[in-house]
């Protein structure tokens, strides 16, 4: 009995790429010479899709037209703003991602970000390798301190509980923005983000991308947050409104910002790097070998269960399982 047919939209890691040619004959758009050549021959076939943020290639609308028989996406990541889930939904196609097996990792990464954007232990680092301690003498004192902060964390989900959880054993107050009040959480909660940016003076992102949050954090909410205000972005680059950002730390508007995420990866604006109070991450938040090994197995068990008329592990809410 032959394999069914799954369509990788970009590279994988051996772990996954391994894992899905045990159960799939695994076609690559990326090593296609001729992309719409090769879905015009397999698309009527393909029955499963790999996919993520990290190929650069959205599952969009116009992608699962050349897909008819399309069962089951696997999302390489948590965050699955790069698929067109309406038409996944309206088409009955299930959706998963992986949750949970990268929330301490980037959580972490988060506490890092955080630390080295408030304390300039990046730019420490550079004055040293430049020789000037010894010429210059000591680095500056840090205007920033986390000592004496408030956090607002905008999105509340299971990397932002994992957050929460670190930043209170630095004894430092939280909020919390949110669409929803959390059962079983005590710390202040938000439905307007600018109120909380003004009453906090450090925001840190983690929540989806795509169009309900495109922008969220505006020109407003950086004026809200003030000129001591740091802000963290863990999320994605689209939440930002990147000009505005720009703007307001080189007016000193806020005081600094620390980024993992940009609004078109890997390309990113240049124009960033002459932003002294900012420091840069090329979306290092889960790129830990143990962590991304995790976050593969985790797709290929999705799609295995699959080729096997199994349920899958972890369905999108959007998409529930409700049987083959």
């Amino acid at each position: 009995m032959s394999k069914p047919i799954l369509l990788s939209t970009g590279i994988q890691m051996p772990l996954v790429g391994q894992g899905l040619e045990a159960s799939y004959n695994v076609q690559w758009l990326n090593n296609a010479a001729d992309r719409n050549r090769l879905l015009a021959e397999i698309g009527p076939k393909v029955t499963a899709v790999c996919t993520g943020a990290h190929t650069g290639v959205k599952t969009d609308a116009a992608l699962l037209a050349q897909l008819p028989a399309l069962k089951i996406i696997g999302n390489v990541g948590v965050g699955y703003d790069s698929i067109d889930v309406p038409t996944a939904v309206k088409r009955g196609i299930i959706v998963t991602n992986t949750p949970d097996v990268l929330n301490e990792e980037v959580a972490d990464t988060a506490i890092a970000l955080l630390l080295n954007t408030i304390r300039e232990f990046p730019q420490s680092e550079v004055y040293l390798r430049a020789g000037r301690w010894a010429k210059e003498g000591d680095y500056p004192l840090t205007a920033g301190s986390l000592r004496d902060r408030k956090i607002g964390m905008i999105g509340f989900g299971r990397i932002g509980r994992a957050i929460g959880r670190r930043i209170e054993a630095f004894g430092i107050p939280i909020s919390y923005f949110g669409r929803t009040k959390q059962t079983g959480i005590s710390y202040p909660f938000y439905t307007d983000l600018v109120a909380m940016a003004r009453d906090v003076d450090t925001l840190i992102a983690i929540l989806p991308g795509g169009p309900a949050t495109q922008h969220i954090v505006n020109a407003e909410v950086l004026k809200a947050l003030g000129p001591r205000g740091v802000f963290i972005n863990m999320a994605r680059g689209s939440i930002v409104d990147e000009a505005a950002l720009k703007a307001a730390l080189r007016a000193k508007t806020i005081h600094a910002a620390g980024l993992d995420v940009f609004a078109s990866e890997p390309n990113f604006d240049p124009d960033l790097l002459t932003i002294p109070s900012l420091v840069l991450l090329p979306h290092v938040g889960s790129a830990s070998q143990l962590t991304r090994n995790a976050m593969g197995q985790l797709v290929v068990d999705n799609l295995a269960a699959f080729a096997a008329g199994k349920a899958p592990l972890t369905p999108v809410p959007e998409t529930p399982f409700k049987g083959w």
